[in-house]
């Protein structure tokens, strides 16, 4: 099982969640990271290639350059 719990900050740390991770995993070994939670745009802005085609959406989207896509 895998589970994961997004927090706004280490303060939300509660006795319940961790109830609650006792009460999911029981007596199954488990392993615990705690990792700082990136923003999206500074995720995707990471990568070169992901970097380059964002700005350039952008800079077409400033220009009025839409393209429309049907899902």
């Amino acid at each position: 099982m895998y589970t994961t719990y997004h927090l706004s900050s280490a303060q939300e740390i509660t006795t319940d969640i961790l109830e609650a991770i006792k009460a999911n995993f029981k007596s199954k070994p488990i392993v615990i990271t705690v990792q700082e939670e990136v923003d999206t745009t500074t995720y995707l802005m990471s990568s070169p290639a992901n970097k380059k085609m964002l700005k350039k959406s952008i800079e077409q989207d400033k220009k009025g350059e839409h393209i429309l896509v049907k899902l």
